[in-house]
This record gives structure tokens, C-alpha cells and sequence, in this order.
């Protein structure tokens, strides 16, 4: 067994670690342990609410389970954010499906878009697409569930909604989330280090395009 305080471990091949971390941030606890750069961890994958922590060695997966108790055992974790000032996306908010939600909802269009200006995201993990991250954070009262039918291509730089969460379309593909407008910020790029615009545990902020 592994001891790591209040949090399910469950090995994982010859060295990693699993780790279910309900009631901890998990992007925020992910992007910790990876600024560490321990020596013989190779990878730390967060999703919604378990992350992946891939070691080369034993003596890593030891001394990856000592930074973890660290990280975990500081009482306001569950507030702690990256020290990156958040990542402003210009949003034209054209989207198709803004008079849907704005129905759903039971508010105007502008109050939609108000309230997604003002929601406080931040990437809770990576996923579906390179570069799509489910940013976490979205007001309560534009919570939708994915739509019926989902669009058989969605354009590049679609800026949307569905269940609790907001994102970006990186590339043009097939979704179901409900349109508010676009960006034409890039989100994935294989020649940029990193290649994600948005990385798990990022804040971001939608500002409205003049």
C-alpha cells in the first residue's frame, strides 16, 4: 500500500502512481508537482479528478510520494493557484447557439455573455483534442447539458459551453457544446513550446472584442 494522505493510490505498471484526488484541485496539485522537476518523474497527467504520475524508477515514485504529502498536507490548497497572471481571450461573441442558451437559461443574450465574462476559469485538465482544454469555473446559472445533436464539424476558435465547463475549439472537428462566439486566438501549435495555448491548471479570462 501507499500512504498518501487522504487521497485513493492505486500503482500503476512498474514505478507510476494513480491518484484519485476528490476535493483537491487537481490541475493545481499537478502543476506543483511538475514545477518541481523531480529527477526521474517523466510525467504528471492530470484529468478531472485523478492524475497520472509517471516514474522511471522506484526511488522516484518514493520521492514523488513525499511531494505529493507535501503538497496535499497545506490547508489552503484547495485555494492555491499557479502565480501566472490569467490568459486573456478576446472572444467576438457571434456564437449560433448564444439565443439557445439565452432561452435555456432564462436570461438575455447579454446576460449570457455577461456572465460567461465574469466567470473565473481555470484549465482543469486536457483532453478530447490537442490543445482542448475544459476550463472549470463557468457560472452556475449557464450550467447545459451538451446539445442533442452534436454539429458534425465545428470551426477552429469556437468559443462554448456545456455541463460546468467552457472551451476553445483548437481545430475544426466534430462537437456538441453550445456556441457563444469566437476567438482567433491559437490554441494548439506544434512548433510553440508548449504547443497548448492552455495548459492544465491555467487561469484564463474572456474579454470581450471591441
Amino acid at each position: 500500500m501507499i500512504d498518501i494522505a487522504g487521497v485513493d493510490v492505486v500503482p500503476i505498471g512498474t514505478h507510476s502512481l494513480h491518484i484519485r484526488l476528490d476535493g483537491f484541485p487537481t490541475a493545481t496539485v499537478a502543476a506543483e508537482l511538475r514545477a518541481l522537476n523531480l529527477e526521474g518523474v517523466s510525467d504528471v497527467v492530470p484529468a478531472e479528478s485523478t492524475m497520472l504520475v509517471r516514474c522511471e524508477h522506484e526511488s522516484a515514485r518514493r520521492n514523488a510520494v513525499v511531494k505529493l504529502n507535501e503538497i496535499l498536507s497545506v490547508v489552503d490548497v484547495a485555494e492555491r493557484k499557479l502565480n501566472l497572471e490569467p490568459l486573456e481571450i478576446e472572444v467576438d461573441y457571434n456564437g449560433e447557439d448564444l439565443e439557445v442558451v439565452a432561452r435555456a437559461c432564462e436570461m438575455s443574450v447579454e446576460e449570457v455573455i455577461y456572465r460567461h465574462l465574469n466567470s473565473e476559469f481555470v484549465a482543469a485538465f486536457c483532453g478530447f483534442a490537442p490543445g482542448f482544454a475544459y476550463l472549470a469555473g463557468l457560472d452556475p446559472l449557464l450550467h447545459l447539458p451538451r446539445r442533442e445533436t452534436p454539429r458534425t464539424r465545428v470551426p477552429a476558435g469556437s468559443v462554448s459551453i456545456a455541463a460546468m465547463y467552457s472551451a476553445v475549439y483548437p481545430n475544426p472537428s466534430p462537437g456538441g457544446w453550445h456556441l457563444l462566439g469566437t476567438t482567433d486566438a491559437t490554441l494548439w501549435n506544434v512548433e510553440s513550446n508548449p504547443p497548448a495555448l492552455i495548459e492544465p491548471g491555467r487561469r484564463v479570462r474572456f474579454i470581450r472584442k471591441p
